[in-house]
């Protein structure tokens, strides 16, 4: 383990195979995560354009524990503006979501700014009677709102608070961008619903769960039970060059008769379907691949199982909880009955969904475990060798372990 307990060398040290249980759990591990992945060079998932059509509507969301607010401009464009007034620090924004006009107005002391977020209104700014206000040196120009650096693709915005971030199709890269438009192929984008949850675990769990599929066709029972995922499928993932991001994909009812369960003790869970319309999806796209979750650096997940697409976005909220909000979306295009069938489906997922039920209390479970472990003990990543590559099949860990690669990276930069 190196001085500060992060990041465990492995032959020439490109991949890790362990992971230190500190870094789940030390506050200065944390808050160097917050100051270089999140505030750093990253691009951060804020929303869909279609969250905000107008001019005004706004949405506060998150990039680390920094709120920020997904906003649409009098010029039709969105941007990324710290909801963090200029004067005194104040939220400006209470409300979720909402229209502000014309204008962003501070409520404690009215400081008022246009949809760019600059400046444009101080109270009392030259005195009263000739006596207070703002020396003559004040500008303006100095005072405006934090923007942030913004990019989309078909419709999914990022940000960064960086300065000079990559562009974001180098950051993602040719083959994440490729999945990432199956997806988001352009067609005009419409929210079907949100749910919200409070995890208590460390985020990195969270992200960890979305590239392990050994647990998939282990812990759900209702995966299992209708066919939904299994190991032998015909299935397989793919890591991006930086080794951050990747996508795993299963093709249901491609079983290969797979007899060698590899010591996994399955029962046939006592439960059935009275209404088998949820687990029957109709195929949307040009290829036969029934799930998809593809995992974005550092905290976006995208999801499109059976007929429910939507995004998690998984957000720290300290060192052992994370916020983790869905936003499930189809496309403004679909007809009654496939809005009907992504309200059906969605009962798979989310905080009370059929499926991910189990993932949130598994992870509270890790981080319970770890919390009192040894200094020195280490999670172990060696399901399908020591690598970070593709495969054709997802008894791996292959896509975790590319995410410590990158993160480590980070995290022990000088």
């Amino acid at each position: 383990m190196s001085s500060n307990g992060t990041a465990p060398q492995d032959g020439n040290g490109a991949v890790p195979t362990a992971v230190p249980y500190h870094v789940y759990r030390d506050g200065g591990v944390y808050a160097r995560e917050l100051e270089r992945i999140f505030y750093g060079p990253s691009w951060n998932y804020v929303g869909l354009e279609c969250e905000v059509p107008d001019a005004g509507d706004f949405r506060r969301v998150h990039v680390g524990e920094r709120e920020v607010l997904l906003l649409r401009g009098a010029d039709g464009r969105v941007r990324v503006l710290q909801n963090l007034c200029a004067h005194r620090g104040a939220q400006i924004c209470q409300a979720l979501s909402g229209n502000c006009g014309e204008a962003l107005m501070c409520p404690y002391h009215q400081w008022t700014f246009d949809l760019d977020g600059n400046l444009t209104g101080v109270p009392f700014r030259r005195g009263y009677r000739g006596k207070g206000g703002m020396p003559d040196d004040f500008a303006m120009s100095d005072h405006g709102l934090t923007r942030l650096r913004c990019e989309t693709v078909n419709g999914v915005v990022f940000a960064s608070f960086a300065d000079d971030p990559p562009p974001l199709a180098d950051y993602m890269g040719p083959e994440m961008v490729r999945y990432f438009t199956r997806v988001f192929d352009g067609r005009e984008l419409r929210v079907v619903g949100y749910q919200r949850q409070m995890i208590d675990c460390n985020w990195k769990l969270q992200m960890e769960n979305l590239k392990d599929p050994y647990h998939a066709g282990i812990l759900h029972l209702f995966l299992i039970r209708f066919g939904l995922f299994r190991l032998d499928q015909r299935s397989e993932s793919h890591i991006d060059d930086s080794k951050g991001h990747c996508v795993l994909m299963t093709v249901r009812g491609s079983e290969r008769g797979q007899e060698d369960l590899g010591d996994v003790q399955l029962r046939d869970p006592d439960f059935s379907l009275h209404d088998h319309t949820l687990i029957q999806p109709t195929m949307e796209y040009p290829d036969s691949i029934t799930l998809s979750i593809q995992t974005i650096f550092p905290s976006l997940i995208v999801q499109a199982q059976s007929n429910t697409l939507a995004t998690r976005h998984v957000i720290p909220k300290g060192v052992d909880r994370h916020e983790l909000i869905w936003t499930f979306f189809g496309y403004a295009g679909d007809d009654a009955e496939t809005r009907q069938r992504r309200l059906r489906q969605a009962n798979l997922m989310g905080a009370a969904g059929y499926v991910t039920l189990d993932d949130a209390e598994a992870l509270e479970f890790s981080q319970a475990g770890l919390s009192g472990a040894a200094r020195d003990r280490s999670a172990v990543l060696k399901l399908g060798g020591d690598d970070a590559e593709a495969t054709d099949h997802l008894v791996t860990e292959a896509m975790i372990r590319g995410f410590y690669k990158r993160y480590f990276e980070i995290v022990d930069a000088a």
